[in-house]
């Protein structure tokens, strides 16, 4: 049965894949315009038109969802429409397109982490789970009954990255199991608990700034929900930026002011926090490369160092 695809990162790419190793007819594929990219700035395709150039699947790049666009969709209506990470609200005539459904892939367990980020924001509340959901696309944020979902636990330690990875697979996975029972009508979609609703905001590089009069715990899910972007930041009382990859919080006393580096070595830098120390383990200087802590301390010198308390 004819399908069609709307999507455009490496999580929507990991989708897109599962669908073509399993034999789906996909008949056209909907992405993001080519954006610039890298040190030049050259344009750049996105995952998603990458992987279905290469398997001669036609592609349609709109900039918005509008009267023009809808004259670029072709008028032959695919059984579904399947959607994931695609970065533009569908209207309502794309949501009728499609002769049974337009089906969403999104990375939380629904109604929890509507939204932009829920990535980000599993890790930043602490969850000890997160996963997948595949629902039926509505008009209202993500609000849709849900066919299925799947869960699993997000790893101490983990970072959005990591877990993003791990996500795109495991949604991609999970479509290719519901889309049948879709098609076929067998299987429905439950309505979603309005009680339990939570929103995950976009993320802006502003929110990347640590502010050391917070927990250590709570600056370890910072470091940890911003990486790869927009990578937590520290500034320090001299006035320099310092990128923050990797850290881990440490219980107990810091018995130092909020920000002040109590220890550095090769186990990494301890600063102190509000409640407890932020051991960083990998950093980046301005201009430089990620390197572990131990690394940039055989060029820098931490006597008398701080970073300033607030962002």
């Amino acid at each position: 049965m004819p399908l069609a695809f709307a999507g455009t990162p490496e999580f929507a790419a990991a989708s897109l894949d599962a669908l073509i190793d399993a034999g789906a007819r996909i008949d056209c594929v909907l992405t993001q315009p080519d954006r610039p990219a890298g040190r030049g700035r050259k344009l750049q395709a996105s995952p998603v038109k990458a992987l279905a150039i290469e398997h001669g699947i036609a592609v349609l790049q709109p900039e918005r969802l509008d009267s023009s666009a809808r004259v670029l969709v072709p008028s032959a209506r695919p059984k579904l429409l399947v959607v994931a990470a695609y970065g533009l609200i569908l209207p309502q005539w794309m949501l009728d397109w499609p002769e049974v459904a337009a089906v969403n892939v999104h990375a939380s367990l629904l109604p929890r982490w509507r939204g932009a980020s829920p990535i980000q924001q599993s890790i930043l509340a602490g969850d000890a789970e997160t996963g997948v959901s595949i629902m039926r696309m509505t008009r209202g944020l993500d609000a849709g009954p849900v066919y299925s979902r799947r869960a699993t636990r997000i790893a101490a330690g983990e970072s959005a990255g990591e877990l993003h990875d791990r996500l795109a697979q495991l949604g991609a996975a999970l479509l290719v199991e519901t889309l049948p029972g879709v098609l076929a009508g067998t299987l429905r979609a439950e309505a979603q608990d309005e009680s339990h609703v939570s929103y995950a905001a976009r993320i802006a590089k502003s929110d990347a700034v640590l502010d050391w009069t917070r927990p250590a715990l709570e600056l370890e899910r910072r470091v940890r929900a911003y990486n790869p972007w927009p990578v937590a930041e520290a500034r320090t009382a001299s006035g320099e930026r310092l990128r923050i990859w990797r850290a881990a919080a440490r219980a107990g006393r810091s018995g130092g002011a909020p920000g002040t580096v109590l220890e550095a070595g090769r186990d990494g830098i301890d600063v102190a926090t509000a409640d407890g120390v932020l051991r960083v383990t990998s950093l980046q200087a301005p201009g430089g490369r990620e390197m572990t802590a131990a690394a940039w301390l055989a060029a820098h010198s931490t006597d008398g160092m701080s970073f300033v308390a607030a962002g």
